[in-house]
């Protein structure tokens, strides 16, 4: 069946069909930008037009179509299959941005460490070479070695031991700055708006729309099926598993996002973190 609808860029009046073929086409390149192994994936929510174009004709398609009980089997399972793939990616990005909000609190702690290495090294403090030997579980073995040139040298003016500072500094300075963990964050969150973009859009139009019947004996086993794994879940968990619109409710499109945004000033270090968007 064809859905009709203004076009709402370019002329006015002109008017475009959008058939079920061309929904499901538009479905999967959907999925095919937010697919993590694309080659071509949404970057830029705000500033990609095409990509929500694509979510607005699924969003109408599913809104203004006439007769809900005859609604399209196929759409229906690719867009509540695009809903669910979305939802699955935002919560791995979750578990993303908390591994590298981890690996943040671990650089900054480094580059304490390394001050205090530094410091121990340029002073010629009594155990300074029992701190380097304990700073190998920390550090790499050319941090260990440059520290030992500093601390060897006896006095601050060879090449070497400028040569040796301005490394350890540079090292200082990457660790506090964390620049590409913060590049890596800025990426996920991108991706992660684009999800939930899906989610709030996508998923509330198909809520509207009853699960389509596709025979009696298809139907029939289908919820023998559901039936058994429902018996399964209950006997082998403590909890059963929320649905896929509890899960979108709950935390992984509003929740979470708002956590994702905040996230940047979680770890506060004066002139060392870059500000962010978002």
């Amino acid at each position: 069946m064809s859905i009709f609808w203004p076009r709402r860029a370019g002329i006015v009046n002109v008017r475009m069909v959008i058939t079920e073929e061309k929904i499901l086409s538009n479905i999967d390149k959907i999925q095919k930008l937010i697919n993590p192994n694309s080659k071509k994936q949404i970057i830029q929510l705000d500033d990609d037009a095409y990509f929500k174009d694509l979510i607005d004709s699924v969003k109408t398609y599913l809104n203004e179509y006439p007769k809900k009980k005859n609604f399209p089997a196929s759409v229906y399972k690719a867009a509540y299959g695009l809903v669910e793939y979305a939802t699955n990616q935002f919560e791995e990005n979750t578990k993303r941005i908390e591994e590298l909000i981890i690996q943040r609190e671990k650089n900054i702690d480094l580059a304490v460490k390394l001050k205090g290495l530094l410091e121990a090294a340029e002073e010629k403090n009594k155990d300074w070479k029992e701190q380097l030997k304990d700073a190998e579980n920390y550090f790499q073995e050319d941090i260990i070695e440059t520290l030992g040139i500093i601390g060897r040298c006896k006095g601050k003016t060879s090449q070497n031991y400028n040569d040796a500072l301005k490394l350890i500094n540079a090292r200082i300075s990457n660790l506090e700055s964390n620049l590409h963990i913060e590049i890596d964050m800025e990426r996920i969150e991108d991706r992660s708006k684009a999800l939930s973009y899906i989610g709030i859009e996508v998923a509330d139009a198909l809520k509207g729309i009853p699960t389509p019947v596709e025979g009696e004996e298809q139907v029939a086993q289908e919820q023998e099926v559901a039936k058994e794994q429902q018996e399964y879940v209950q006997n082998t968990t403590f909890e059963v598993k929320p649905s896929l619109w509890q899960r979108i409710k709950q935390s992984k499109i509003v929740r979470t996002m708002s956590y994702i945004f905040k996230i940047k000033v979680k770890l506060e270090l004066p002139n060392a973190l870059p500000e962010g968007r978002g």
